[in-house]
């Protein structure tokens, strides 16, 4: 792109940051400066509020970004200890993607999330608990709920896959889909502005967990599959 008729190029504003990325990255920057090690006590909540100027769910969002990628834990009346050390350049993972064509990111991104959430639904499978069938199940219904009502579910739909990541009781596959999460979610929030996107996939959503529960592996593979097959019908349909 061109200004005012001359070669030079447009400089472009820096988009804008999200106020729960800019509390992880200080967080970082705090446990790395202040040298903590693995069992020290961070800030209090209230703490982290006032000398960041955020809310409490900006606070607690971050937290649980940590928590995601196994650094931190929080021990109820005791306070947010850390895990294992953390640095600015470890909290994130850099993605090179091409945004000037999103027909190709979607399809690039699909082809990453197609090896890891078969893999992941077939260990939850093997591996899932009583209690991973509950929670499951509970995110699930929220999703069926919101999609009935409204016809989307993005978050509920993003908090069924992610209970299912836990029920592998591997820890990576959390911890690799939050850590791509923040670069893919703005290519797969409606993309080509279709509220439609994808809303084929829904019923297998239910079948995904009916495999899971039965522990059947290749019925949980299969399942999987089949959502994201519909994902990439729409990519190809709608960038036509």
């Amino acid at each position: 792109m061109k200004a005012n008729g001359t070669d030079r190029p447009v400089i472009r504003p820096l988009p804008a940051i999200d106020r729960a990325r800019q509390v992880t990255d200080a967080l970082a920057h705090y446990v790395e400066d202040a040298r903590l090690q693995a069992g020290d006590r961070l800030p209090a909540e209230r703490e982290l509020m006032a000398a960041l100027a955020v809310g409490r769910s900006t606070i607690r969002e971050a937290i649980r970004h940590f928590q995601a990628l196994g650094v931190i834990e929080t021990r109820k009346g005791s306070g947010t200890y850390l895990l294992k050390p953390v640095s600015r350049d470890t909290v994130h993972m850099s993605l090179s993607l091409d945004t000037a064509h999103l027909r190709d990111v979607l399809l690039q991104t699909l082809e990453v999330r197609r090896g890891i959430e078969c893999e992941a639904g077939m260990v939850a499978a093997r591996r899932r608990t009583a209690k991973d069938l509950m929670v499951i199940e509970e995110k699930l219904d929220d999703m069926e709920r919101v999609h009935i009502a409204k016809g989307t579910s993005g978050p509920e739909d993003l908090a069924f896959h992610l209970a299912v990541y836990d029920a592998t009781h591997n820890p990576l596959f959390r911890q690799l889909l939050e850590q791509m999460r923040e670069t893919f979610e703005r290519f797969w929030t409606h993309p080509f502005d279709r509220q439609d996107f994808a809303r084929r996939s829904f019923p297998f959503h239910r079948t995904l967990f009916n495999a899971i529960a039965a522990q059947d592996t290749e019925a949980a593979r299969r399942e999987t599959l089949k959502i994201l097959d519909v994902v990439e019908e729409d990519i190809k349909e709608m960038s036509r």
